[in-house]
């Protein structure tokens, strides 16, 4: 999910998506056997989110959200975010938010989850397994920024596992942003693969995160990768540590590129789990 400034480029630059089925199964997209398992969440108690694990993001309810989106995104709120029978469930509904105190004029709440302040990691294996939402104006994502005091965007770089728009149903995009490539200037690198049941049925969205290598894909299948061609950071941003969200926004100028419905709403996506593993040569979780 871009961080400020329009998306509608990435859509408008997007190629006919690869049908999941036409993507290779071999070589397997799997964490490597010398990796292990460093942080997970497998959501097997319910309430809210693990604390220990997630922090609700709402520092920009009062100005508005970037890309024009129409959301809210509360805190801890069972409402908006909640674990239940072994899945996350971030939901976005129509609603009044005039008491809240940083409320900024927006109809639809939602939730934002991150690991800011709690995890980050430089390079490893990162797969959620998510079922996601299709109403028109829903716009979810699994996504990662760097972990640094104060982001510059796209410099510091975007890794996006995954991303959804409502008007545009069963086709996943895989995208990176950095200073030289991105949607603002159309030099994003990206790709769309086909799930025809991606609002019926579960899949695991996948990273592998190397020194050299980012290389994307969907229940094991491979379908995006970026390789580090020379040490320039305008190209490659990816050496130091990023964070995880997961979020469902509403609207914005991709997401609500034809529109909002709001009878499509309450939507929501569901996570079955969040997985990261590391080599014994970086493991930098905190």
């Amino acid at each position: 999910m871009t961080m400020f400034l329009s998306a509608m480029a990435m859509l408008l630059q997007a190629n006919a998506p690869i049908p999941l089925t036409n993507l290779p199964a071999t070589p397997a997209l799997r964490p490597p056997a010398n990796y292990r398992l460093v942080w997970s969440d497998e959501f097997d108690r319910n309430g809210l989110p693990d604390p220990t694990k997630w922090a609700n993001d709402v520092q920009l309810n009062k100005q508005g959200w970037a890309n024009r989106e129409k959301q809210y995104y509360s805190g801890p709120r069972a409402r908006n975010a909640r674990v239940r029978d072994g899945r996350l469930i971030i939901e976005a509904h129509v609603e009044a938010l005039d008491r809240q105190p940083d409320w900024g004029g927006q109809r639809y709440s939602s939730a934002r989850l991150i690991t800011r302040g709690k995890a980050s990691w430089t390079y490893g294996f990162m797969e959620v397994r998510a079922k996601l939402p299709c109403g028109l104006g829903t716009w979810p994502a699994i996504w990662t920024l760097a972990d640094v005091p104060k982001l510059k965007w796209p410099d510091d770089g975007e890794i996006d596992i995954m991303e959804h728009v409502g008007h545009d149903p069963g086709v996943v995009h895989q995208t990176i942003h950095t200073k030289a490539y991105n949607h603002v200037i159309k030099t994003q690198k990206a790709s769309q693969i086909g799930i025809a049941d991606a609002c019926t049925a579960f899949h695991t969205y996948q990273l592998h995160w190397t020194p050299n290598r980012l290389v994307m894909g969907v229940d094991g299948r491979p379908a995006f990768t970026f390789e580090r061609t020379a040490a320039n950071r305008d190209k490659w941003p990816f050496d130091g540590p990023q964070y995880l969200l997961l979020n469902l926004a509403i609207g914005g100028d991709w997401g609500g590129a034809k529109g909002i419905n709001d009878k499509a709403l309450p939507a929501r996506m569901e996570v079955d789990f969040v997985r990261v593993y590391q080599g014994p040569t970086k493991v930098s979780a905190k």
